[in-house]
């Protein structure tokens, strides 16, 4: 047993705010990066995106990151505050 540090790493990531344009975003920039898909669900303000563990679900306010493989998943905005940092470059 010890104790470890998480590495810094920088991300890509982007705020859904429940709208289709910013889905429509999100879906093209999952795409465009040879990711798994991504999809709008209007009635309930969702997107599912399939990621390496599977399919899950972001709702409005979360944020979608790209991780170090290229992989794009959702992040909770009290989790995403607690982790990261902007960068500004």
């Amino acid at each position: 047993m010890g104790v470890f540090r998480k590495k810094p790493v920088e991300i890509h990531a982007v705020q859904f705010d429940g709208s289709a344009a910013s889905a429509t975003e999100i879906i093209e920039w999952v795409l465009e990066s040879g990711s798994r898909s991504a999809r709008y669900h209007s009635e309930d303000r969702t997107m599912k995106i399939d990621t390496l563990e599977g399919t899950m679900t972001a709702s409005a306010g979360d944020w979608i990151i790209q991780g170090v493989s290229g992989e794009h998943y959702p992040c909770k905005p009290d989790i995403f505050q607690a982790t990261y940092d902007r960068v500004e470059v």
